[in-house]
């Protein structure tokens, strides 16, 4: 294994770390913050979301997932491509 492949391997590992932490603060943290800031857990109206309201649930968080994926996949491939090039020392 090379030295940029170890690097790449930690900074995946970093961004998975990062998703994960993000995960936590919005399944649990937020709710919590809600309930403490507001005072209510539930509505007492139901309202149906916006066009916005779904992008943003589902759209955004979607989008910046396939972002990452093409990203790592660009990452590997160049990888990939660049590995005849290494001598023999290496």
């Amino acid at each position: 294994m090379t030295l940029i492949h170890n690097e790449r391997t930690k900074l995946t590992a970093v961004w998975l770390n990062t998703l994960a932490a993000a995960t936590v603060v919005a399944g649990v943290i937020a709710p919590i913050a809600a309930v403490v800031f507001v005072g209510t857990i539930y509505s007492r109206e139901t309202a149906r979301m916006t066009a916005f309201e779904l992008y943003a649930l589902f759209g955004a968080p979607l989008l910046l997932f396939l972002v990452g994926l093409g990203m790592v996949w660009l990452t590997r491939f160049q990888d990939e491509r660049d590995k005849p090039r290494h001598g023999a020392a290496e």
